[in-house]
Order: structure tokens, then sequence, then C-alpha cells
């Protein structure tokens, strides 16, 4: 863990599972902010954090290192009523006044202009921090700023107004500068209008069990929390809006329902989806949660995961030891990890769980003692959400929490399924809190994919085919057609179809494929681990499977710099419809029971599979046209006589 922190000793009696308090969390925030502050221009208007540039430029990875270093600072100094021990407010004050002297100047201080999304639109995202660092603190810092600052930063504020954001979360962002403007009475039908036209599109982009899509189409990631849940919320929260809180609020509830199980037992959120370098914001939802009540959680669990996140990532070298400043990366620095639009200061948006600290030092989410996160729980949990059409999976024995997804993607709706369009961060099968997507130039981990002339597909575009669950166990389905990178695109009539079904650390998975060429292979992947993490993957063909070898992804992960696989292929296949069924498992046990022993195929044929369990005798019927997933339990034996 960095030095620059100074963290306070441990406090193990009040919580036994991270040693955090709500002293730790105050001097993580004041350590990275400090920190930052090294990099700043001498108005202070930009922070030019050392690190490679983003597509956006130098100018506006400045203003990013400005504005979400503000909001940490915002966070931490109105959940302590003012109190300001290293005077950031006053430096923040002076960099406003600087940045919004002449901006669009190329000059050492001036801000960027905001502007549409396609043409330079960063400094978008970078005001709604602003914004709401300047709501949060406004009797400490906008009411004691000279009256042309505060017009000045208006008129600068209002450019988000008055341009396209990006098709997604990003009219969250002008959402968030009206609710500032309306709060300070500067109001009018601009603001108004934008944050009507930022809630009405939270309504349809709301698709039930507590999840948004990340715009029109079937992006479903961590944006959802520390997002689309987190502003409309905090918003209402901030403006003691009940009506808006009670439509927002239970949504939130729900959301947590589930995002709570992906968490691991060690603190790590689920690998999954794009920015994850903004790491231990993965906990916003929750400490919102905390704040205004919509949570399913005791304060104690919701410590638990807050800490949990936040000391995960500390001790795993996020903090560069030299700078004590974020890295760009997971763990510590990850190429594969970061997007186009990362630059230096981009996992600054980890500030956004600072908003924990808005719940005052008398609140339970602080006084109570620290309970068990729920995939440490002790007991396995399998939740289905069939909105977004994902399958969560947590093991109580080794505390890993595993994402299996049927419904999220990352194109939009009028985008074209071409090989450019695979994210490896959302096209695999599955997702864990241990283990993260082998790169795009590796073998792909979780994946089923044709190869037809020596050419292997790609998963793009998700379509779901329905979740649900049982007592300890449930299922999710999804069908896609298979993009490859090379010659044709796709073969006509191809089309995969997946259904998995867990329980336990156990996941049966069963493929149908239909329209193959003569002689194409198919090859299913399994979890990717590294040599020395305390984890163990395997993978047991069941049906239709010739081959089974060991692949190997030099690049790793995020989690291991050189990682394994394994892997089932078929033979060159003869027909143009095949049923396959695999077992996979991954668990922190290093040498777990064979899989061989665990399932066998009783009946089988194109259109269905039947699979008893050895454990208990459970019969699983896996159906096709339409998609139906049955559980029959083996009648209780009675002895004899």
């Amino acid at each position: 863990m960095s030095e620059h922190l100074r963290l306070p000793p441990e406090d193990r009696s009040l919580s036994p599972y991270t040693g955090f308090t709500r002293a730790h969390w105050e001097a993580a925030a004041d350590g990275l902010v400090r920190a930052a502050w090294r990099w700043a221009t001498p108005g202070g208007a930009l922070l030019h954090l050392p690190g490679r540039p983003s597509l956006s430029g130098v100018r506006s990875d400045g203003l990013e290192g400005y504005a979400r270093t503000f909001l940490a600072a915002a966070l931490r100094v109105a959940g302590a009523a003012g109190e300001d021990p290293y005077g950031l407010l006053g430096r923040y004050a002076d960099g406003l006044a600087a940045g919004t002297r002449a901006p669009g100047r190329e000059d050492t201080e001036s801000w960027p202009l905001i502007r549409h999304h396609h043409v330079g639109g960063q400094p978008m995202v970078e005001s709604a921090s602003v914004a709401l660092g300047l709501r949060l603190t406004r009797p400490w810092l906008w009411d004691r700023l000279d009256d042309d600052v505060r017009d000045r930063a208006e008129e600068w504020l209002r450019g988000a107004l008055r341009h396209t954001p990006a098709p997604n979360n990003w009219y969250l962002f002008p959402f968030t500068v009206a609710g500032f403007l309306e709060s300070v009475g500067r109001g009018d039908t601009e603001t108004a209008r934008a944050i009507e036209r930022g809630l009405g599109l939270l309504e349809t982009w709301y698709r039930g069990d507590g999840w948004y899509a990340d715009g029109d189409g079937r992006g479903f990631d961590h944006y959802n929390g520390w997002a689309l849940h987190l502003y409309p919320v905090l918003h209402a929260h901030l403006a003691g809006d009940k009506p808006l809180l009670d439509v927002y609020g239970p949504r939130l509830r729900e959301h947590l329902e589930g995002f709570s199980l992906l968490f691991g037992g060690d603190g790590a959120p689920v690998h999954f989806g794009r920015s994850l370098s903004y790491r231990f914001a993965a906990g916003a939802a929750v400490g919102a949660g905390a704040l205004t009540g919509h949570t399913p959680l005791t304060p104690g669990a919701s410590r638990r995961l807050l800490s949990g996140c936040l000391r995960y990532f500390l001790d795993r070298g996020a903090v560069d030891a030299r700078d004590g400043l974020l890295t760009l990366g997971w763990h510590g620095p990850h190429e594969p990890t970061l997007q186009p639009y990362s630059g230096p200061a981009s996992p600054y948006w980890a500030s956004k769980a600072f908003v924990a600290l808005l719940a005052p030092t008398d609140h339970p989410l602080w006084t109570v003692r620290e309970e068990a996160a729920p995939a440490e729980s002790g007991a396995d949990r399998v939740l289905a959400l069939p909105a977004p059409g994902l399958l969560i999976q947590t093991t109580g024995a080794d505390g890993i929490a595993r994402l299996h997804n049927h419904g999220s993607d990352h194109l939009r709706p009028f985008e074209g399924e071409t090989a450019g369009h695979h994210d490896v961060l959302y096209g695999r099968l599955a997702y864990s809190t241990r283990t993260g997507p082998t790169s795009a130039a590796n073998t792909p981990d979780n994946h089923l994919s044709v190869e037809v002339d020596g050419v292997p597909s790609v998963r793009c575009r998700v379509h779901p085919l329905g979740a649900g669950h049982g007592d300890g166990w449930g299922w999710a389905a999804s069908w896609h057609r298979p993009v490859f990178p090379s010659g044709p695109p796709m073969v006509p009539g191809l089309r995969v179809e997946h259904v998995t079904v867990v329980r336990g650390r156990y996941e049966l998975r069963v493929h149908r494929v239909t329209g193959l060429p003569h002689g194409a292979r198919v090859r299913l992947s399994g979890w990717a681990t590294g040599p020395d993490e305390p984890t163990a993957s395997h993978l047991h063909g069941l049906r239709g499977w010739a081959y089974a070898e060991e692949a190997r992804a030099p690049h790793g992960t995020a989690f291991t710099r050189w990682a394994t696989l394994p892997r089932l292929s078929t033979a060159p296949c003869e027909r143009g419809t095949v049923l396959l069924v695999a077992l996979a498992s991954l668990t922190g046990t290093r040498a777990p029971s064979p899989l061989a022993e665990v399932a066998s195929v009783e009946h089988a044929d194109d259109d269905a599979v039947e699979v008893r369990w050895a454990d208990d005798g459970a019969l699983t019927r896996v159906a096709f046209s339409p998609v139906t997933v049955t559980v029959t339990t083996a009648p209780a034996r009675t002895g004899g006589h």
C-alpha cells in the first residue's frame, strides 16, 4: 500500500474484515488529491498528470485532472461539514477562476470549450464533476467567489447544455450541470430542458431488475452504478426531492440486490465492461444506497463492500509507489484494460466512491461493526436477471463471484456486426472477480468459436433468450451470429445458441450450432488463470468434443502476466447442426474433485440434452426451440426392512 496515503492504523474491532474506518476513507481521499496537485499549473486550472495522453489531447486531460480530483475533494469536505484540513477548496477556487478566464485559448491555464461529443466533447464529461463539486461545496466555495468568476463559470458550464452528448450516460452530464445551476438560483428554460431530457431518456433506458441500458442498445456494465443510478439519486437527495427519490431510490435498491453479489470475498468487483481503470468507483452505488437508505444491505455489509473494494486496489498497486497517483490499469498499470479515451487522470473517476463520505460520522454506515459481504456469507448463491440477461453465481467457500453474460454487448443499435466491433470486455461468455479476459491477441477465454477455413469467429451482438433460477441453481441463454475477422464476415445461416446452467461451483455449458459449413470446427475455452494464482480452472467435455488441451495466453490478463486456459475442440463437422455439452469450473481450491465425476449425459439429440448430477441424482434438461431449462430432483431413497 502506498505510503503517500498516510492511512491510520487498522481497527479490526470495528472493521474485522478490512480494518478500514471512515478515517481511512478521509485519508485516502486527502492523499490521492494532494498527490495529484503536484502536477498542477501555476494557477491551478489544469492538473497535467504524467502518462500517455488520451484521444482528447493534453489540455482536455489537464481539465480531467482538475475536475475528477475536485469531485473527491468536494465529497470529502462536504462529508466533514466543511472541514478542509489541507485547504484544498481554496486551490480549486483559484483554478476555477483561472480556467474560465479565457476558455478555449491556447495558454497555460485556460480550459477547453465544451463542444459536441464527436468534436472533442470530453470536457462535457468533466463539466459534470465540476458542477457536482460546486454543488456539494457551495457554502465554502461557490458562495465566496466573486460575481464575475461565478458568471464565467456558469457560462462555461452552459456549454454542456448547448451541445450534443454521446447517445448514452453522457446525457446525465448536462443533467448534473443543470441541477447545480438550479440549486444556486441560476435556472431557466435551458436548465429545465436538460433535466427533463436526462430523466426522460433514463425512462427509455430502464430495462427492469434494477438495470439500465447505457443508451438505446444493450450495454449493461459498471456504468449502471457509477453513472446511471448515481447521478439521478444524488441529484434527488441533494435537492430534497422526495417524489424523484421515490422513483429512482427503489430502482437502486433492486439493482443492489444483484450487484452486491458481484464483489468477491477479497473485495474485488467483477472484471467486466469498459472503463475498469475507475476501479473502486464500482462501490459508488453501494455508497449512494447507504446514504439515502435505498439499499437491501445492512450498514455493516455496505461498509464491508465499500472498504473491501477500496482496500483491494490499494493493496495491489493501484496507487503508484513513487508519485502516489492512481495508475492506468487494474491492479497496477495494464494497457489492455484501457480505452482510447483513457488519459492520465481518468482513473480519478474512482472519486465517485467517496460519495460514502456524505454519510455523516454518526451514520450507521460508519458506526456499526462490519458484516460479511454477500459473496462470502458461506452459502453459494445464484441469481438470474432476465432483463439485462445476466446470471450471477457466487461460491461461499472461496468468495468468487462470476457473471455469465447472456445479454450485454457494446454495440450501438445502428452499428453493424463486424470483427472491429468485438470487445473482449463484453464478448466473452463469463467474467469473474478473480479472472480477467485474455487480450484480443491471445487465445480467448470463456469463448465458443466456430472455425471456418482456419479463421475463428468472435461474438459481437448478444441476443438474450431468457434467464431464471430455482433452489440453488439458475440458467441464462442467448444466441449470436459468429463474426469472422478475415474473409467473409459472416456465414449465411450460421447461428450459435448458448445455455449456461449453474449450481454450486459448476457451470453446465450447452451450445447448439446450426448452419455449420462442412469441415468447420468448434472450440470452447474455459477460465484463464495464472501459474501463481490460488485458483483452478477446469473444462470437461460431456458431448460432442473430440480433443482437450491447455492453451496459453502469454499476454496474460489484468490479474496475471501470463495465463493458461483449458480448451475443447470438435473434429471437422460433417453435419450442419451439432449440440455440444461441457462442464466448467473456476474455484479457489487448487485440487478440486475431477469434473468427470460430477455429471453425465443421459440423453441428447440435436434439440435437447438431459444431464444427471452425481451428488444428488437431479436431472437437468435443456431444450431448444424454444429454450427451456428444467431440473427434476431424484426421488428420496427409502430404507428397506
